[in-house]
């Protein structure tokens, strides 16, 4: 696991842009961490990474929205899921051309694929992140050391 702090929104979005540029086809993405923590705010960054130009926000209420870049993002928000038996197909996203990212994904564990990239996002002052980068799968765990780079 990779411990790595943000000071403000913009170094976060940064982070998650530089994350952006690394991703390959067919990667998961988990964010995890309270209300507010930025989740949404690193989904962001991490889609202008990939050159989305539409504007991101949480699909609280639509669960899943597409946005398209130099390969599509899926962007799940998957809290109000919780304690739901619903499969809304997610092994299509996951197994799909795209990037899929998933926020709340403690909601759907059993659903997640075997490899992905697992970030819990906390909230360590009004400005400040710790982000916790977590790779299950080799794939994962050479993305994070291109990253450090």
């Amino acid at each position: 696991m990779k411990e790595f702090f943000t000071n403000n929104d913009e170094e976060t979005m940064e982070f998650a842009e530089k994350l952006g540029e690394l991703l390959q086809p067919n990667q998961v993405v988990t964010l995890d961490g309270d209300l507010g923590a930025g989740k949404t705010t690193f989904t962001k960054g991490l889609a202008k990474g990939l050159g989305v130009e539409r504007t991101v926000n949480s699909p609280t209420y639509t669960i899943v929205k597409e946005y398209r870049g130099r390969m599509p993002l899926y962007h799940m928000d998957v809290y109000r899921l919780e304690d739901s038996e619903e499969d809304i197909g997610f092994d299509e996203y996951f197994s799909g051309e795209g990037i899929t990212v998933i926020e709340w994904s403690d909601y759907i564990r059993t659903y997640l694929p075997e490899r992905y990239l697992k970030i819990q996002m906390k909230k360590i002052s009004a400005d400040e992140r710790q982000i916790l980068l977590q790779p299950i799968g080799e794939e994962y765990e050479k993305l994070i050391e291109e990253l450090q780079q």
